[in-house]
């Protein structure tokens, strides 16, 4: 089965970051998913820092709109924050029939409901775990593991950054 297509919009630390973790895991993520995932296309204004990191294994542009409306993508990986161009490009991605993944808390907050009925209406998800509680995996074992369950309150410090100055005032 052909591996899943995805393109990352953003190219710094963090996108790099996600870059090299899918490369680095995609044996171990075809083993677990049934099927592989490809980073086919990435785009980073400066494409010579891009290339840097990518080698040739996936197209590098500077207009990260060609990834969201490239056909052969089927996932969009958002790593630009901010939330005017972040918005822009998940709205036509989704618009594109592409599924969404983003760890930006700005765009969730300030457009999120936008977002995610823009997905609903076009059948896809929008997957932003890595946005909520220090990326902790709570979003998930809400929805899928706790189900049955009639959950009344979550207590607990789920802002990375209120949690780092906490401990360190602690210790």
């Amino acid at each position: 089965m052909k591996p899943i297509q995805v393109g990352l919009l953003g190219l710094g630390t963090v996108g790099g970051g996600v870059y090299e973790v899918l490369r680095r895991n995609q044996e171990e993520i075809a083993r677990r998913a049934g099927r592989g995932i490809e980073v086919a296309m990435v785009s980073r204004r400066d494409t010579a820092k891009a290339k840097a990191v990518v080698g040739d294994t996936a197209r590098v542009v500077a207009d990260p709109r060609e990834i969201v409306r490239d056909p052969g993508v089927e996932i969009v990986v958002e790593l630009i924050g901010g939330y005017e161009l972040a918005r822009e490009l998940v709205l036509e991605a989704i618009a594109h029939g592409k599924h969404v993944v983003t760890a930006n808390k700005a765009l969730l907050a300030v457009h999120g409901t936008e977002i995610f009925e823009a997905a609903h209406r076009h059948g896809v998800m929008v997957a932003f775990e890595a946005s909520v509680a220090g990326g902790i995996p709570i979003i998930k074992a809400l929805r899928e593991g706790l189900t049955a369950n009639r959950i009344q309150w979550i207590a607990g410090i789920i802002n990375g950054t209120t949690n780092f100055i906490l401990s360190e005032m602690r210790d």
